[in-house]
């Protein structure tokens, strides 16, 4: 993983150097996205590299590339690497400018910095993790994929300290999502997921997730469900480009349906798991 890109150029990683006045860096100015790569192949890059564009729009920033032309980057880090199994992950600043809240009134050049990173693949998970409840006190435009993750962080810090996977955020009596991931239940046979909307990020993962329930046959509702609809779903599942599809079985210390993965979450994993080998080849 020796290499990175840094503007454009692929350099070692300890040359890799930014400004101490990157608006990123100094004001977490700036988006990112992270591709999972599997067989040495991107999985579903545009919707990854569109998001990124999408989300740098919302804050004005200029990338300077089209989804194509960063898509042939970053095969060539993952070739350069020869990385088989594991994620890229880019970013991209408004770049370095003295330090002033407002957007430089002088043009600067954006910073795009992406590296990968080897995760060896294990397959589904086949038993249920556990996630704690907790406040959502991030701000509120979370459909914008941007490097403030303070208050991400502070709620996975809760779960880990709690001995649990993920922590499941809520606004009031409302579920919006998770630490690091999309959040969906199941109640009779039916899949409930929180409409896209500015309090949640649209998941790669989670809308290919829901292709599969279209085209499978399974029914589900891009409705919001409260705290109580959840603790008593059938089951809930978490969906993130690291983790894919996988069973929270153990929320506050209460077993959700029967204590173990479902037969909607067990389906949904295989469809998944087809879905990577369609684009990336069998695993």
């Amino acid at each position: 993983m020796e290499k990175l890109i840094f503007n454009g150029e692929f350099i070692n990683r300890s040359a890799g150097k930014v400004d101490v006045e990157d608006r990123g860096y100094q004001f977490g100015d700036g988006v990112y996205e992270v591709i999972r790569v599997y067989n040495g192949e991107l999985f579903t890059s545009q919707m990854h590299l569109n998001r990124l564009i999408d989300s740098a729009k919302k804050i004005s920033l200029d990338v300077g590339y089209t989804a194509a032309e960063l898509e042939i980057l970053i095969q060539q880090l993952v070739t350069e690497n020869q990385l088989t199994f594991g994620t890229v992950y880019m970013q991209f600043t408004r770049g370095a400018a003295p330090r002033n809240h407002a957007f430089p009134v002088d043009k600067i050049q954006s910073v795009f910095v992406a590296y990968t990173k080897e995760i060896p693949y294990g397959g589904e998970v086949k038993s249920g993790k556990q996630a704690i409840t907790t406040e959502d006190i991030r701000w509120l435009r979370c459909d914008i994929k941007s490097l403030n993750l303070l208050g991400n962080i502070l709620a996975k810090q809760q779960a880990v300290e709690k001995g649990c996977f993920e922590a499941i955020q809520h606004r009031g009596d409302t579920i919006t999502e998770g630490s690091s991931s999309n959040i969906s239940i199941v109640k009779d046979n039916v899949l409930f997921t929180h409409p896209p909307a500015n309090l949640i990020l649209n998941g790669i993962t989670r809308r290919v997730m829901l292709q599969l329930c279209q085209t499978n046959g399974i029914t589900y509702r891009e409705e919001s469900f409260t705290i109580a609809e959840m603790m008593n779903a059938d089951e809930v599942i978490m969906t993130s480009t690291s983790a894919e599809i996988t069973p929270i079985t153990l929320i506050d210390g209460k077993a959700i349906g029967a204590g173990e993965p479902g037969p909607i979450t067990k389906r949904l994993q295989q469809l998944f798991h087809q879905e990577i080998e369609t684009q990336c080849g069998r695993i």
